[in-house]
């Protein structure tokens, strides 16, 4: 099987280099450039041609949105990722309509990001936080509680 060509753009380096480091662990993805901004981001993807591009929202310039609106009209078979800050339905329904294939926050990047590159790549919904199941543009169920213990 082909390595993924992934593509990351975010204006916070060490964020990139976190980011690089995590997606490099895995031997079947190859991360192939970064990005700093949105205007970059369209540059590098039609240069590159990744399968995926992992993009936050607020960067200068151009944000991720506007970008991912851009690349998807040029490069539709790239699949887009939108990191954020912000866990919030109304930013994951604002990157579905922009084009994103999955919304993942900042702070479930360690947990979910690979779960959510393997859903894109496989064309499955990936929920806003990573709860399974969940569908895109809708929130997550409420968690239940945790089972009783059982009385001997």
């Amino acid at each position: 099987m082909d390595r993924v060509r992934i593509l990351i753009v975010d204006d916070h380096e060490i964020f990139r280099t976190g980011l690089r480091s995590l997606l490099e662990s895995r031997e079947d993805f190859d991360v192939t450039g970064e990005a700093v901004n949105g205007l970059e981001a369209i540059e590098k993807a039609k240069e590159l041609k990744p399968d995926i591009i992992v993009m936050d929202v607020s960067m200068p310039q151009m944000d991720g949105f506007q970008a991912a609106r851009l690349i998807r009209s040029d490069r539709p078979d790239s699949k887009i990722l939108i990191l954020s800050q912000h866990d919030s339905p109304h930013m994951l329904s604002a990157a579905l309509d922009a084009g994103a294939s999955a919304y993942v926050t900042k702070s479930q990047v360690a947990r979910s990001l690979f779960i959510a590159v393997e859903g894109v790549l496989r064309g499955l919904p990936f929920s806003w936080n990573g709860t399974p199941g969940a569908r895109p543009g809708q929130p997550p169920p409420e968690p239940t509680a945790p089972a009783e213990p059982k009385s001997q």
